[in-house]
This record gives C-alpha cells, sequence and structure tokens, in this order.
C-alpha cells in the first residue's frame, strides 16, 4: 500500500473517532436538562470517551478506534425544587451531571480534529492526482 493511501486511510480512522465523540456529546447535550421523575432514580449520567491506537496489520499503521464509551463518575447537582415528583424529604431533585460549557468545548474540538483528518485526506488526494499528472 502506498504512503498516500495509508495517510488517508489513518485521517480517516480518526475522521470516525471523532464522529463518535460528536454523537456522544451531543446525547450529553440533549440530556444535560433531564431530570429523574421519582426519588429513587438517579439522573443521566454524562457519557466520554476513550481512545487506543490499534495496528491494521493490512495497512501496516496503527489507528486511531474508541476503546470503549464509559460513564462520568462524578455527582450529581443538586436542584430546589420541592414540588417536584423526583424530590428528596429535603426537597432538592439531582440533576444530571453535564456541564453544557464543558460539552460543548469537547464538541468544538472535536470539531477541529475532524477538520484537520479531513484536511489531511483532501491533502493526500491532491497529491495523488498530481503524481498521476506528472506520469502522463
Amino acid at each position: 500500500m502506498d504512503e498516500l493511501n495509508k495517510t488517508a486511510l489513518i485521517a480517516v480512522s480518526g475522521m470516525k473517532a471523532q464522529s463518535e465523540r460528536l454523537r456522544v456529546v451531543s446525547e450529553n447535550l440533549a440530556n444535560a436538562d433531564s431530570l429523574p421523575t421519582s426519588p429513587t432514580e438517579q439522573p443521566y449520567r454524562r457519557k466520554v470517551l476513550s481512545f487506543r491506537n490499534v495496528l491494521d496489520k493490512e495497512v501496516g499503521a496503527d489507528m486511531v478506534k474508541i476503546a470503549k464509551v464509559d460513564v462520568d463518575r462524578s455527582q450529581f447537582q443538586k436542584k430546589y425544587d420541592p414540588k417536584h415528583p423526583a424530590a428528596d424529604s429535603d426537597g432538592y431533585v439531582l440533576t444530571p451531571n453535564v456541564n453544557p460549557l464543558i460539552e460543548m468545548m469537547d464538541m468544538r474540538e472535536a470539531q477541529r480534529s475532524y477538520e484537520a483528518n479531513l484536511d489531511v485526506v483532501n491533502v493526500s488526494k491532491t497529491m495523488l492526482s498530481r503524481t498521476v499528472d506528472m506520469l502522463r
């Protein structure tokens, strides 16, 4: 496999990983305001991704993959709302451990990483095209 194709395949694996990261961030944002329906239920727990390198023997290079999607074990916030059906005996309702500001920063970082990998793919295609043109 030539180096330009290998480079493009590595970048595509990065794009796939960042795409999954964007999906998880979107899910977190969508559930940022969801509340439990009873005092015994827990609210939505933020999800986090971890990445790993996986050797692709066919390509002969490390590819980026999602190692796992896990939950953030940080504490839930409490909101005072004694009339809510999920309020505890003190009138507090547990809220998700999702901080929309952090999620937006993660989204922006994933977007930039995706774009950087897309640029690598485009440069590889341009270089390959120019090489073919020179051989004509």
